[in-house]
Formats: structure tokens, sequence, C-alpha cells
């Protein structure tokens, strides 16, 4: 057998259109001249074309697998460790990712730009995975940019005085002296303003936003609190001017509770009012009583959990109240310089305006934490709010302008920017998909084109155009995971009535059902809820794999929307071998790093595992007893408007394929206010 025969048949077993590519390429008298080396490097290159055609595909597993054998005949190839890191950190092995990296730098040359960007990838990973929580790692906010209300002779805005962001990563910004409410975008574009109805908004002071959607604005001079729905149109009034049950003298800050119930901080009066949902007159209080000596200069106020929290800027403390309006005595009496705006985080910690500091106060202890300081002492921030991408919003009412204050950190690290697949069917037309997270691996929501630019070898690519964002989509798939051990087996009807509701309340698609048993299944969801959730008699059992059922859950939400989450219902303990193949930090990974929310359902008495804790928290799920007094569908319905970082562009390439064996690079770079990022890659076009 000769050196052409024995190329032939071996490339055939392979893949056979590029077997034959190969050897008509090579030709006959070249072929049998080629060393061991040569045809080393031959089976290495299209071992590597295949699996970086797996990785585009979602097919990690195959991915690793050809990317060993193009290893094994190219030893220290740094471009083939560097792809084999990357489809080992989207497999959630985030320790073996980092080792391929690291040996990946060490075959670049030092200063070289593959080795900057591998090296920065490497700090990100690594850092990430030891950080604690945003409200306790210390780190300070400094002023990162500023949206300015005027420019010369041009009025944007006047004298704002509260912030309201929402989940595209747009804020509305409350103008007080210019009598509006003005909608801007990250870059901060004007996108939208509302004037109120055809006699306008009368000093509009601050801004909250109900369970429904709506919005409610306190106007200080009109003595009322304007309704709007959640585009941002004038519906109706509540109030009036006046001293009586329901009316206003100088409304400011307000708050909605979780019920719908709204509450106004009415400065004149020195009380806070009470409305039903409807805007129906309820309640005062915050005068002087027994125990309690009446407001002086109320300022801030937010509700959560039946508890009512309000600042009074003059004996510079905060009170608390239950929803009844009665006094529940200080929650801080000292510490404050002079409060102005309280705002609730996701965590159910307080976000404070104390004159120039930012501050975050723990409601359970009373402890603060100083979060940064925006210019002087003599300056005064009226309003601070917590956007979508982590950064602090200050309403600087004096300088007619909203500073954004972002973490020290994230300025020196950038942003985190991952080329997360390449699709190259339609060849010279490219279609890019690319991740944009902070060093938190929180999402970046509201970016657009102008935030992006993509390259060809150091040549910005032709004809890039922006197709989408996963932040702007309303579609979700999800999958469901049901527990089938021998303690669930004695709570089927509670299985069906958890699947009943979540698939009820969820309005995007069901992907996939998997049953945890021994043997991981998928179950035929067209039986119907009662069916599938019931699931085969058989597949219950003591030795139910947790994590292989999630493994399976997990890849086949990986080609769908980009707002996904595994739902798992099981009974709060995973059981002996939940763990027995992948790690509980390897499944946390895997969710993590391919954007998928896990949220538990329990069913039954018993308390969740703190492993499952684990994964709501790496995530942003949440743990949901079925019988909750509020349900879970509010948090299934959520899952629609999860925050994405994902954005799609594509464009027209032009560099020479060599019939379709070229490895074509490509690099995406990010930028946002003072923040960068970028990222390199490159991808294989359709053999020709």
């Amino acid at each position: 057998m000769n050196m052409i025969e024995i190329i032939g048949r071996t490339i055939k077993n392979r893949r056979m259109m590029c077997g034959y590519l190969l050897v008509a390429s090579l030709g006959v008298l070249e072929a049998q001249q080629y060393s061991v080396a040569d045809r080393n490097a031959l089976y290495a290159q299209e071992e590597f074309r295949l699996g970086v055609q797996a990785y585009n595909r979602f097919a990690f597993n195959e991915a690793i697998l050809s990317f060993e054998r193009a290893l094994s005949l190219q030893p220290g190839e740094p471009r083939i460790l560097d792809w084999l890191g990357r489809a080992y950190y989207r497999s959630g092995l985030e320790e073996t990712a980092l080792r391929q990296w690291r040996s990946a730098v060490g075959g670049y040359a030092v200063s070289s730009g593959e080795a900057l960007l591998l090296g920065s990838r490497i700090e990100t990973v690594r850092n990430r995975r030891s950080l604690l929580s945003i409200v306790e790692d210390g780190v300070r906010y400094v002023e990162s940019g500023r949206y300015i209300g005027r420019h010369e002779d041009q009025i944007y805005f006047k004298q704002p005085t509260s912030i309201l962001p929402l989940e595209d990563g747009t804020a509305w910004i409350v103008a007080y002296g210019s009598n509006e409410l003005v909608r801007i975008d990250v870059n901060g574009i004007i996108r939208q303003r509302q004037r109120g109805p055809l006699n306008g908004f009368d000093r509009p002071y601050d801004l909250a936003r109900g369970p429904d959607g709506r919005l409610f604005v306190s106007e200080y001079h009109g003595g009322r609190v304007s309704v709007l729905n959640a585009d941002g149109d004038w519906q109706y009034y509540i109030g009036s001017k006046g001293q009586g049950d329901g009316k206003f003298v100088g409304p400011q800050n307000i708050a909605v509770d979780e019920a719908g119930y709204l509450y106004v901080v009415d400065y004149g009066t020195r009380r806070i009012s009470k409305f039903d949902p409807n805007g129906t007159f309820i309640l005062a209080f915050g005068n002087k009583i027994a125990g309690f000596p009446g407001f002086l200069s109320p300022t801030g106020i937010a509700a959560r959990n039946g508890r009512i929290y309000a600042a009074d800027n003059a004996t510079k403390q905060i009170y608390m109240f239950d929803g009844h309006g009665r006094y529940l005595g200080i929650l801080l009496k000292e510490g404050l310089a002079g409060p102005e705006s309280l705002r609730f985080l996701p965590d159910g910690r307080l976000l404070a305006a104390d004159t120039n500091r930012i501050i975050m106060i723990d409601v359970d202890s009373a402890v603060i934490r100083s979060l940064g300081v925006a210019g002087n002492a003599a300056m005064r921030i009226v309003g601070a709010a917590m956007d979508r991408n982590g950064n602090v919003l200050v309403a600087n009412f004096q300088k007619d302008e909203v500073a954004i204050m972002t973490r020290s950190t994230d300025l020196a690290s950038g942003i985190f920017v991952q080329i997360e697949r390449v699709v190259s069917d339609r060849f010279p037309l490219v279609t890019v998909e690319i991740s944009v997270e902070d060093r938190l691996r929180r999402p970046i929501v509201g970016l657009d084109a102008r935030n992006f630019l993509l390259s060809e070898k150091g040549y910005p690519v032709t004809e890039q155009n922006f197709l989408g964002a996963g932040y702007r989509s309303a579609n979700a798939d999800i999958s469901i995971l049901m527990e089938r051990s021998a303690h669930t087996q004695s709570l089927q009807e509670e299985l069906i009535a958890a699947m009943r509701d979540i698939v009820n309340d969820f309005s995007g698609t069901v992907v996939s059902v998997v049953s945890a048993g021994e043997q991981p299944v998928k179950e035929r969801i067209a039986g119907g809820v009662s069916l599938t959730a019931r699931g085969n008699a058989a597949s219950y059992s003591p030795r139910w794999r947790f994590d292989l059922g999630l493994r399976l859950a997990v890849t086949d939400l990986l080609p769908g929307e980009k707002k996904r989450a595994v739902v798992f219902v099981g009974a709060g303990t995973l059981g002996e071998l939940a763990f027995e193949q992948y790690s509980l930090a390897e499944l946390g990974a895997y969710l993590a790093n391919n954007g998928i929310v896990f949220h538990a359902v329990i069913v039954g008495n018993a308390p969740a595992d703190e492993k499952i804790r684990y994964l709501c928290n790496q995530t942003g799920g949440q743990i949901m007893p079925l019988y909750r007094p509020e349900g879970i569908g509010q948090v299934i319905k959520g899952i629609s408007a999860k925050p994405s970082g994902s954005y799609v562009f594509s464009y027209r390439s032009q560099l020479a394929t060599d019939f379709g064996r070229a490895y074509l690079p490509i690099e995406a770079e990010v930028y946002l206010m003072d923040r960068s990022g970028r990222d390199s890659t490159g991808y294989f076009p359709p053999l020709e």
C-alpha cells in the first residue's frame, strides 16, 4: 500500500469530502515526500476544523474530542489550546479551561496581541470565581461618565431629581426644571420625552413603577400624582392640592410595594399617604404620635415585605412603619448627613443618596457601607438608583446632569467580551453572536450598533449589520427538570400541580421535560401535563442522578433563545449521587457560562438544600415553595424579562478561503463610555 492510499483511507474514515480535497490538492509526488510531521500537521488541521465547527453547533463535548486529537498530533499548539479551553469553559469545566489557556499563553510571543488578550481572559475568569457579592466586597464606585443636561446653549433636561432604570438598560430621568420625563440609553442618547397631559407636568419630582408596569409621577407644584402606562403615556391623576385625606401640599418621594399600594411623601403636611392600586386613599401617617416625634423634613421612602422605610433630612434618621402606618422604630439613628432618596435593590438592601455620598444600608443589621462620593461636600444628590448594568446613576440637581458611577475594579478590568458563535453557512455572509458581560458575569444590556466594531486581520469588516440583541427579545425557552426519587414518587400530585403552574404561567417554549432518574430521559410533552409530570413509574429510584439530568436539560437549551432557564421541580434534597460525575461548581459554571438561569420549585414540606441555593445564586434564579402565598407565577413570567448580554451581527467577509480550508480570523471590540473589551477568534467557511 503506497502513501497516497494510506492518506486517502485514513482521511476518508474521518470526513469523506475533506479527504478528497486534501488528496487532490497535495498531488501524488508531493504527498510521497511528506514527512510524519507534515502528515500530523495535516491531520491536526482537519481535527481542528471539525472541532471549531462542532463548537459553533454547541456540541462542546464533540469539540473537546476533536481538539484533544488535534493536540495529540501537534502538542503545545497555542491556537488549539485556546479553543480547547473555550470548549471546556462552555462545558462548565473552568479549572480545566484555565489550564489550557495558561499553556496557550506560553506558546505566543510575550507581548503579542494573542498573549495579552488570553491573559486578560484568564485573569477575569480566575478572579470572578472567588468574588463575593457586589454589596459585600468593599469595592468603591467612581464616576465613569455623565449624562449631561445642557451643552453650551443646548438644553436637554434641567434639574434632575429622580431616576428609574429599566430592564433594557435605558433609564427614565425626572427633570424637575424642564417639567418632563426623559428616557436615555446607555450611550447618553435621549430616546423618549414625556411631558404629561395637555397641560403638562407641574414640577415632577419622583418616579416609581408598580408591579403591573404602570408609572407613578409625583408633581410637587401640582399637588398630585400622575399615573402613566408602561410606555409613559399619561392616564389619570391621583389626589389634588389640599390638606385633607388624599390631598397634597408638595408631594415629593414615592414608593410602590409588591402588592401595588402607593406611598407618597407629602412634604408640606409632613406625612405619608397610602393609596390602593386603583388610586383610592386608604390612610395617612407620619404626624406626631406617642412614641414618634413626627416628621420634620421627610424625604426618601421605600416599601418591601410589609415594611415602610422613610428618611428625614432634618433629624438625619430613617424610620420604620408597617403597612398600616404603625410606627415600628428607628432603623438608623446616626451615620447619616442628609438622607434623600431610598431605593431597594434586588437583594433587599437599601441604596440611599446622602448629601454627596451613595450608601448601602442592610435593613436587618442597620450596617451602612459607603459606595462612593459624587463631587464635593457642598453638592446635593437628590436621587440615586442602580441600573441593569450595575452602575449607580446619580441625579445632580444643581449641575443639571446625571453622573454614572461604576465599580472601580470594573473600570480597571474593562468589559468581558466573548465571541460565542460564528455561523458561516452562507459565506461570504457571516453571522456572529457576541456575549458582553462585566467582570462579575452580569450581562451588559442596552448596547447597539455604535458600541461594536468587528474586524478581519485588523481591518473593519464590510457591511457590518446589527441584527438584534437578546435583551430586546420577549421570546424565552425553559427546560423542566423533574426529580424522580423515592420521595417524589409519593408527591406525584404536587409534581403535576407544579408543572401545570409552570406551563400555564410561562409564555415561551417548553423545550424539554427531563426525568432525573438513575438514567435521565426526556419525557413526551405531547402526552399532556399530568402524564408528563407523573413520568414512568420505573424511572423513580433512590439512585436518581441530579447532575446528569441537569446537564441534559441545559444541553437542550443551548441552540434556542438567549433568555432561557432550567426549572427544577424537586423535594429539596439532591440525593447521594447528585454530583457523582459533575461537581456542584461545574454544574453552576455550565449554567452561568451559557447564560441559563436555574429556578427551583420545591414540593413537599422540606427546606431546600444549600446546594440548590448555590445554583440559584450563581445564575440569578430563585427557590420557590410550590404553595408559597404569592405563588410561583411572577417568577416564571419573569423569565422572559431576564437580562441578556447577547448581540448578533452580520457582515460580508473579504478573506480568501482556500476552498474552505483556511482558518479565518475575526475580532470584536466593544466600547461603553470609558470602558472597553475585545475578543478574537476564527472560523472555517464551508468546504467548496
